[in-house]
């Protein structure tokens, strides 16, 4: 069964098209820098254990051109893997919000997609390209089934002492204000990879997930017990140009006393913020360049980035009450080993001993790049949430049969 996975990021489209249930990914590709300056296409088709490689520069200014191109790719008879869309059974979406109406992997149906739509004010930067990622694939899929796989959904197994907030309760039991989290498919790929290396499904592991978005999980047994971002995908820590935490009084200032619009400010918040609004780079390649060339907001930017996950490490150890493994992962998380080495720095205390030399040494493979004698595992896995999704859509789709 050949089941295609759709991510579609605020300013990316993620895809592969896999072989199941052997989980052998025929091709996969990148289509970066959407609606920016010079946006590219990276194609990888798989044949015979070979890989070949085809990168072009091309203009994309919106996510659908993007999907469009994907499609002519997958289809091209000499950079393609399949002979027409027919022979796709099923598409794999990654949707970031899904509510308390999702707890689970769901086929693509009229009404589902409403409520992704409904959701658009709480998760703006990615549940709208989400939803575009899925009409285009309808339209170009036409007798595909589609399938949504929710960020939101591995976080469902939280508690309601980490859900709920100190508000009104029935602003949660009419309004469904409580936290959600998100990159849910990559906290639980790289979780249960982690386990799998600890030889422990039993363990406690804090998950942290750098990439353009940021967040993190504690996880408990395999199972999400908190996270760092709440109602929608701008809380927590610092990200390329979201705020994460802020203190609600910075809005309610620049409302009430600034003159600022409730749009304008949420707009401040989502796409001007975090890295963006410290240094002028949400990039951060751009923000080590800058550091490098003397830029002290940047330098200022890199250390806030760091010292916020650590305030989280610090915070998710007394959720789990013990800790055996913290994770990096995405692409911060895999390829930054002075991101890794700034937020290790200084906790000893909570059992962590960073081994420089292995966290100098790149890799695509899960590893350790702790001491030997460091009580908890830093590990670095790297994240495929296209796989989970594409699992995930195949069990589903099977089960239909």
């Amino acid at each position: 069964m050949k089941i295609l996975v759709l991510n579609s990021g605020s300013s990316s489209l993620k895809y592969q098209l896999f072989d199941m249930p052997n989980e052998n990914p025929l091709c996969s590709g990148l289509v970066d820098r959407i609606g920016l300056e010079e946006p590219t296409i990276t194609h990888k088709i798989y044949k015979n254990g070979k890989e070949d490689r085809f990168k072009s520069t091309v203009n994309i200014p919106n996510h659908e051109e993007g999907l469009l191109k994907v499609t002519q790719l997958l289809t091209d008879p000499e950079k393609g893997v399949i002979q027409n869309t027919s022979d796709v059974e099923a598409i794999g979406h990654r949707v970031v919000h899904g509510g308390e109406q999702f707890a689970s992997t769901t086929l693509i149906t009229d009404e589902v997609k409403a409520k992704i739509k409904e959701l658009f004010a709480i998760a703006p930067l990615h549940n709208p390209p989400n939803l575009i990622g899925i009409t285009v694939a309808e339209r170009v899929f036409p007798k595909v089934k589609q399938v949504a796989v929710f960020d939101t959904a591995f976080h469902q197994t939280m508690p309601p002492l980490s859900y709920r907030f100190a508000i009104p309760k029935e602003m949660y039991f009419e309004m469904g204000i409580r936290a959600y989290g998100f990159h849910g498919t990559s906290h639980q790929y790289v979780s249960k990879k982690a386990n799998e290396y600890l030889n422990n499904p039993n363990a406690k592991i804090i998950t942290i997930h750098l990439g353009n978005g940021c967040s993190m999980a504690a996880i408990d047994s395999g199972k999400s017990v908190d996270t760092s971002m709440g109602l929608g995908p701008m809380g927590g820590l610092i990200m390329g140009t979201r705020a994460g935490d802020v203190d609600p009084s910075i809005i309610f200032h620049l409302i009430n006393e600034k003159g600022f619009s409730a749009k304008e400010v949420n707009d401040i918040l989502n796409k001007k913020s975090g890295l963006l609004g410290l240094c002028g780079y949400s990039d951060m390649r751009d923000v080590k360049q800058a550091i490098s060339d003397g830029n002290k907001d940047a330098r200022l930017a890199y250390d806030l980035y760091a010292y916020r996950i650590q305030k989280y490490i610090g915070t998710f150890t007394a959720v789990l009450k013990d800790l055996d493994a913290i994770v990096f992962t995405a692409g911060i998380g895999e390829n930054d080993g002075d991101m890794r080495e700034a937020v290790c720095k200084g906790m000893g205390y909570f059992g962590m001993e960073l081994d420089k030399n292995k966290n100098s040494l790149q890799s695509n493979q899960s590893r350790e790049i702790n001491t030997s004698s460091s009580k908890v595992k830093i590990l670095v896995i790297p994240t495929n949430e296209e796989l989970e999704i594409g699992q995930q859509t195949y069990t589903l789709v099977k089960g239909m049969k």
